[in-house]
């Protein structure tokens, strides 16, 4: 039998490969197709209509892209507002906002409790499900581990396929409220089973939020502040949504105009918001961290930072990617409105933390970045600090382990994906089907003997 885990001949297969696919950017641009759906000044193709979200982040000024402010809004509702909101009034707003993005509405006191206590009564898994798809089979990443589970929860679902409405409102809200506890119970199985920790599963309280729930679920002791999770709330409600075009998003709204299942769509955008392109980046935007404060003797001195910041982006430092992650986004120019606000709660709470230091060195690098960029490209460009560069710091202030960073982003898009699966539901209509040109290099078939 020949080993696959050969390291020869992987290899062999690999250079196998290398000599007959190759596809030039020349090519594309030849041919004149948008590589990654998206248009020369990097702007997305139009590719559907939605209620449910907006994100602005410049203008079209006689066919040239002009920077500006950036804007995210739910519903036509802006995420500022939202956010002020909830501090104003001292309450928790993710079950608001998952309500406000479906319905397109924002819920009444009787509405919102009414999804407050869906949520609760959803919460638990089916029986003996823990047992069976996490606790039977850990896994070392989280993110594999829902997709998985999210998969699996089709089999416990006695009416899965059916595609009405009705059917689909009650599996979303089931997803919403369960998402959080296969999250918790796959990151508990991990700390056993690989990092050799105890594992403990706590009892939800009946008059828990879910940012409530989620700190109840992951402390030893379930102690926790109604600050902690107020601001473990905001950066919920803050990813909860981001469009249609967004890559996990449009993953979900792909798989549903085909028909499947929610099961099927939402584990396939769960294994999209993995990738470090998307989702995963905060987890880049972590390791880069801990590599620059390894090698930058003085986080505030300029020039040492900045030229270990030109070293990353020349490829000679960090992951070797070439890549400052968190700084840039593909709509927003002059700001992130998400990392904006989690930038400013982050000050709130860095001095209690004792993280005045590693915050100054975050903000230091966000500035740096555009002249960086410049230095090394020679190119200009408007580069502006997007949510995943201050998320994972203000995850780390409230205690939430690395492992579930990107998680955290899951079980809050998971409102956004639910949104967008109905909205295709109710409005599409058409499997979505884009053209890919061939470029074909004739050959003569060949009998075996003769190749």
């Amino acid at each position: 039998m020949q080993e696959i885990n050969s390291k020869t001949a992987m290899q062999e297969l690999c250079e196998e490969y290398r000599r007959n696919n190759t596809i030039s950017k020349e090519e594309y641009t030849r041919h004149r197709v948008k590589r990654g759906l998206r248009n020369e000044d990097g702007t997305g193709v139009m590719a559907g209509l939605t209620h449910v979200c907006n994100v602005h982040g410049y203008l079209i000024d006689d066919g040239d892209k002009v920077p500006d402010k950036g804007r995210l809004t739910y519903r036509g509702i802006s995420v500022e507002d939202i956010a002020a909101g909830c501090e104003q009034e001292d309450r928790f707003g993710f079950e608001e906002v998952a309500w406000l993005l479906i319905f397109g509405k924002l819920p009444t006191k009787k509405q919102f409790d009414r999804m407050c206590g869906l949520l609760y009564d959803n919460r638990e898994l089916p029986e003996y499900f823990p047992e069976d798809m996490i606790i039977k089979a850990p896994s070392k990443n989280i993110m594999n581990k829902l997709a998985r589970s999210v998969l699996a929860l089709y089999s416990y679902d006695d009416n899965p396929d059916d595609q009405s409405l009705e059917n689909n409102m009650r599996q979303s809200i089931a997803l919403i409220a369960r998402m959080p506890s296969i999250m918790s119970y796959a990151y508990q199985v991990k700390r056993r089973h690989f990092d050799r920790e105890s594992m403990f599963f706590h009892p939800y309280e009946p008059g828990h939020c879910t940012a409530e729930a989620i700190l109840n679920a992951l402390r030893p002791d379930k102690a926790f502040t109604r600050e902690e999770a107020r601001l473990l709330d905001l950066c919920m409600v803050l990813h909860a949504e981001h469009g249609g075009g967004n890559n996990s998003t449009f993953t979900t709204r792909v798989l549903t105009s085909a028909g499947t299942d929610i099961y099927s769509a939402i584990g396939a955008a769960v294994g999209s918001l993995k990738g470090f392109r998307h989702g995963g980046a905060n987890h880049r935007v972590r390791m880069m961290m801990d590599d620059i404060m390894a090698h930058v003797k003085d986080w505030a001195d300029e020039e040492e930072v900045c030229r270990y910041l030109e070293k990353i982006l020349r490829g000679e430092a960090a992951d070797g990617s070439g890549l400052i992650y968190g700084m840039g986004h593909a709509i927003y120019t002059l700001s992130d409105p998400r990392a904006v606000i989690l930038k400013e709660k982050a000050r709130g709470l860095a001095k209690e933390k004792g993280f005045d230091k590693k915050l100054a060195l975050y903000e230091l690098i966000e500035r740096l970045s555009p002249q960086v960029f410049y230095n090394v490209t020679k190119k200009e460009k408007v580069i502006c600090a997007n949510v995943d560069f201050y998320s994972g710091l203000v995850y780390e202030m409230l205690g939430i382990p690395e492992d579930l960073f990107t998680p955290m982003f899951a079980v809050s898009r998971i409102a956004g994906w639910c949104a967008h699966r109905i909205e295709e539901l109710t409005t599409g209509g058409r499997i979505m089907r884009p053209a890919y040109r061939a470029l074909p290099v004739r050959q003569a078939y060949k009998p075996l003997g003769e190749r």
